[in-house]
């Protein structure tokens, strides 16, 4: 019984230290008031640098490194993976595709 009243007191004294609302927690706006309205949303957001940004990953996309195109072609075809996990992705493109030029 007494270890059971320790307990129940040591229990209400964690919770009162963990659940405290400090006076910080207190001074921010979002505690009031935690919704935008529709006009403030979109202000960190710009629409023009979204599409923009989509727009300079494709055209990377379009034009990779000549390097880059040999290690993706090597990486479809398990032999050269293979074989560039040795030598190397440089040697294992040459073996497997450089006799095809």
């Amino acid at each position: 019984m007494r270890t059971l009243i320790i307990a129940t007191l040591l229990a209400v004294v964690v919770m009162t230290a963990t659940c405290y609302e400090s006076h910080e927690s207190m001074e921010s706006h979002e505690y009031l008031n935690p919704f935008l309205n529709r006009r403030r949303a979109n202000d960190f957001i710009q629409a023009d640098s979204r599409l923009r940004a989509i727009t300079q990953e494709r055209i990377r996309e379009r034009s990779k490194a000549p390097q880059e195109h040999q290690r993706e072609l090597c990486e479809n075809y398990y032999p050269c993976e293979m074989y560039a996990f040795r030598h190397g992705y440089a040697a294992a493109y040459k073996h497997y595709f450089g006799r095809r030029r």
